[in-house]
């Protein structure tokens, strides 16, 4: 019980917070760039906005 009590006070759930969304994102960023060929592939997409449509 006392567990609980420990997050219903605002100054540690900031930093739990904190820690929680910084591993996703990192997480996120291993998924996407840690395969050679899909951060490739993304790197072309980065492009796709200044391409001509008129060829």
């Amino acid at each position: 019980m006392e567990l609980f009590l420990w997050f219903t006070k605002f100054e540690n759930t900031k930093p739990l917070a904190l820690v929680i969304f910084f591993t996703v994102f990192c997480g996120i960023l291993l998924y996407l760039y840690g395969s050679r060929s899909r951060g490739e592939r993304i790197e072309e997409h980065k492009n796709i906005p200044l391409l001509d449509e008129d060829k």
